[in-house]
């Protein structure tokens, strides 16, 4: 059986109206949408695929959470494998700043074979501040992996904080 067989033609028509599709027009499509969603995947960790971070694998940055309160801000920051040591807390013109470097060196030998891995990663977040803080009584625990960095409210931005009431409609 030959092409010709399962196509239909007609001679009586000599201006057949042909229709051509691109078929690589959808699964361009379908590509670029399977490449979105890994760089969303990707980009929850702080890396996006063919950054300079992705491709050097040593920059992370770590979850940071802010809780604001009536007297104060609390800004925890997750940073397992590190110490108090390796991490930075610095306050300027109304943002907190968080740096740090982690460095993790192990070896074992197994059967006379000797397995080594180092890796190294450094990370710097900012977090604006959205009110006045009592730089003097600033205080930053680090404990189990997590900074913990406690921001009191000047009693000028306490006196701005006002608890709206909801009612049920």
């Amino acid at each position: 059986m030959s092409i010709r067989d399962l196509v239909s033609w007609n001679s009586n028509k000599k201006d057949v109206p042909v229709r051509r599709e691109r078929r690589e027009e959808p699964f361009r499509e379908l590509q670029r949408r399977v490449n979105s969603l890994f760089e969303d995947f990707w980009s929850d960790f702080g890396l996006a695929p063919m950054s300079a971070a992705w491709m050097d694998r040593s920059a992370f940055t770590p979850r940071v959470e802010v809780k604001e309160t009536e007297d104060r801000l609390d800004v925890s920051a997750e940073l397992p494998g590190m110490t108090e040591k390796d991490v930075e807390v610095v306050l300027t013109d109304g943002t907190l700043t968080l740096k740090g470097e982690k460095r993790e060196e192990k070896k074992e030998e197994h059967g006379g074979v000797t397995y080594s891995e180092c890796s190294y990663g450094s990370f710097q977040r900012s977090i604006p501040l959205s009110c006045e803080i009592e730089e003097d009584k600033v205080k930053a625990e680090f404990k189990n992996g997590v900074l913990t960095v406690t921001l009191p409210k000047t009693a000028k931005a306490r006196a701005k904080t006002r608890r709206i009431e909801v009612k049920r409609g």
